[in-house]
């Protein structure tokens, strides 16, 4: 009998075990602006399975009721999801906020307002995580997040700082989102692969017991497939001794 998805997923998991290695799956879910039924699906999601999701939250176009939303939804942790989310790239260049060709003073003050306006609306439970939109934002930027306040910074999978340095990466390495296949959440023979291909690729790297993965979730996109593969996930990793749902703020330096 060939070996389904699934099965591959939990016989690398039982790798991984075997090796006494841990793998720290996360959650982050971009553009949150204002409480919804896909919002509350996520917090229910997130509460059943034990998990903590970084929820980035686009400052200039949240609206209060977010706030008072959020309350009520322990498991969903807001944090910087740019400023505006608008693009700023040149025509014909990859979508950015913060580009190389912005200047600096400009790009400071634009998310020093963004900062300044989710902690008036959200006030101080905010998590000291920037997520540029589009997971991109010039190196050079980037290095300059700690003088603002950020003791993080999330993009995707293959961002790195540049030689100036930078905040904490957390990265997200997988999106559950096809987003030039249709707009809908990837298949499980597509997603699982990935995934496997990913956790084998982590577990090569040497013997940093503290491996993540992080999940890249959109909830005002998700359909019922991305929805459903989600839940899937969750449920295997919280019944696997090898995974750990963590926290993001497990993964941001320890405060002194």
């Amino acid at each position: 009998m060939n070996e389904t998805h699934w099965q591959a997923l939990s016989r690398e998991l039982d790798n991984w075990q075997a090796a006494g290695r841990q793998l720290r799956l996360w959650l982050r879910d971009d553009d949150a602006v204002a409480p919804s039924p896909a919002l509350a699906r996520l917090s229910v999601l997130a509460e059943r399975h034990g998990a903590t999701v970084l929820l980035a939250v686009i400052p200039m176009l949240a609206e209060p009721a977010l706030a008072s939303a959020l309350k009520g939804m322990p498991c969903l942790r807001p944090c910087q999801h740019g400023v505006w989310h608008r693009n700023h790239a040149p025509a014909g260049g990859k979508k950015s906020e913060f580009g190389p060709d912005r200047d600096r003073t400009a790009v400071d003050g634009e998310i020093a307002e963004g900062r300044d306006r989710l902690r008036d609306l959200i006030g101080g439970d905010i998590m000291p995580v920037f997520v540029p939109p589009w997971n991109r934002i010039d190196p050079g930027h980037a290095a300059r997040l700690g003088s603002l306040g950020f003791s993080g910074l999330s993009c995707f999978r293959n961002y790195r700082h540049g030689p100036a340095g930078g905040p904490r990466l957390l990265n997200t390495r997988i999106d559950v989102m096809d987003w030039h296949g249709g707009r809908m959440g990837r298949r499980a023979d597509d997603l699982l692969p990935e995934i496997v291909a990913q956790i084998i690729a982590m577990r090569g790297e040497g013997p940093d017991q503290a491996a993540a993965l992080g999940l890249l979730l959109h909830h005002r996109d998700h359909d019922e497939g991305a929805w459903s593969v989600l839940h899937d996930i969750l449920s295997l990793a919280a019944a696997h001794p090898a995974v750990h749902l963590a926290d993001p703020a497990e993964l941001l330096p320890a405060r002194v």
